[in-house]
């Protein structure tokens, strides 16, 4: 197992070889054993000293040492569709996708599923779901429109990247900061999984306004990468996302050279199960917003160009109060996956591994099923179990991949489990 440095957004240093990293200046004139330093920045150079996203890198030889991208064909469900029909206001929702026909690598098994905004803008939301029996040998990939936050559903996923080792379990999230180079391994064979692409500002823990400074997703909880590197001189090829579109170039060398590193700028990986829930000991029922984990705000103060919501066990304590996630209508759209257990606002058809779009202003929220037990239950302490779902919502609408949508997974009758609810008896 890889060891960690802790807290999120800290400065953070780390050498995989002592003496590696320089002290008291960022980038001498000779680093130490001929290593060659290099700033990755997140941000703007002028962005906010609080905002301010970079590390520095002490690596083997030059990042830029490759030769012209092609055009790269091999993850097509991976890619931006062209322009295609008016977008119907419709729900959806997807069964887990099959695994028994896979023979893909992390990147050559990514479906696209739903995305908005132009990523080329450097803004908006990519849902993908993750499908792979295959590691990355030779190969390493980098984001250049986005951000990766990656959520484990089924098979443990080892992300081997320029900082260091991320190994993710399902119930743990991880993230790959735009333009950080990685691979992927396959500890147990086989994964699938949901990846978020944010175009937009980086993820941050969200403002605790009234909460208070305790609460949700701790800083401390939060777990960077140790210094680790790759020293193999071998063909790799190196593929980037760019403009929505893939591109490779050929490397003589494994990418992922980094001895050294120290910044703010750097992957992270997150248990789902040390959120600390709020909720209400009275009545009423809080916003799904008490759930954020982590945030990516727009230039709309309060307004989120991506917020990462999880719905983990809990106790559930209010009285004279539905329970489960009301019937509603929203500005902002969401899009829903379910890594293991339950959902309590959907008692059949959204199975581990599903996804379900509900865009802006679209009506959703219980079935039948779920709204007459919650109805009739009697409303005793009683705590929420062997679940966690999540959810990426955003200001933009989802629009469903074409690729998506011809899905054999695509529930056709997704609609017929707001059927049946019986109409009110108002008093004559």
């Amino acid at each position: 197992m890889p060891d960690y440095l802790t807290g999120f957004g800290n400065h953070c240093s780390s050498e995989a070889v002592p003496g590696a990293l320089p002290q008291g200046r960022n980038s001498p004139q000779r680093p130490a054993f001929g290593l060659y330093a290099e700033q990755l920045s997140g941000t703007a150079f002028t962005a906010p000293r609080a905002q301010n996203l970079r590390s520095w890198l002490y690596r083997l030889r030059p990042s830029g040492g490759h030769g012209s991208y092609a055009p790269y064909d091999g993850a097509p469900g991976f890619q931006v569709d062209a322009e295609g029909e008016p977008l119907a206001p419709n729900r959806f929702r997807w069964s887990p996708l099959a695994m028994d026909d896979v023979d893909a690598d992390l990147i050559d098994g990514l479906t696209r599923m739903a995305s908005n905004r132009d990523p080329g803008a450097m803004d908006g939301v990519t849902v993908h779901i993750y499908r792979a029996n295959r590691d990355m040998a030779r190969r390493a990939f980098f984001n250049a429109d986005a951000e990766m936050l990656f959520v484990p559903q089924q098979g443990r996923l080892r992300l081997l990247t320029e900082l260091g080792i991320l190994d993710l379990s399902p119930g743990e999230i991880g993230l790959v900061p735009r333009g950080v180079r990685f691979r992927a391994e396959l500890p147990d064979g086989s994964a699938r999984g949901y990846v978020g692409e944010n175009h937009g500002t980086h993820f941050r823990l969200p403002d605790l306004g009234p909460i208070g400074s305790n609460g949700l997703a701790n800083p401390r909880d939060f777990l960077t990468p140790c210094a680790w590197f790759e020293d193999r001189d071998e063909p790799f090829d190196l593929i980037q996302k760019f403009r929505g579109r893939l591109w490779v170039a050929r490397l003589d060398h494994s990418p992922l050279d980094v001895v050294a590193w120290h910044g703010n700028l750097a992957p992270w990986k997150y248990d789902l199960a040390r959120f600390n829930t709020i909720g209400t000991v009275s009545f009423d029922h809080p916003d799904p917003s008490i759930f954020t984990v982590v945030t990516a705000p727009s230039d709309t103060p309060g307004v989120a160009n991506c917020d990462f919501v999880i719905f983990p066990p809990r106790w559930m304590v209010a009285e004279d109060t539905f329970r489960p996630p009301w019937f509603h209508r929203n500005v902002m759209s969401e899009c829903m996956g379910l890594i293991h257990g339950a959902y309590d606002a959907k008692a059949d058809g959204f199975a581990p591994g599903a996804l379900s779009i509900h865009n802006l202003m679209s009506s959703h929220g219980p079935d039948v099923a779920s709204w007459t037990a919650a109805t009739e239950a009697s409303l005793a302490p009683h705590k929420i179990e062997g679940t966690m779902a999540f959810m990426f919502e955003s200001r933009w609408p989802f629009i469903p991949a074409a690729q998506a949508l011809s899905l054999p997974e695509l529930q056709p009758d997704y609609d017929a489990c707001w059927q049946g609810f019986p109409k009110a008896r108002l008093p004559i």
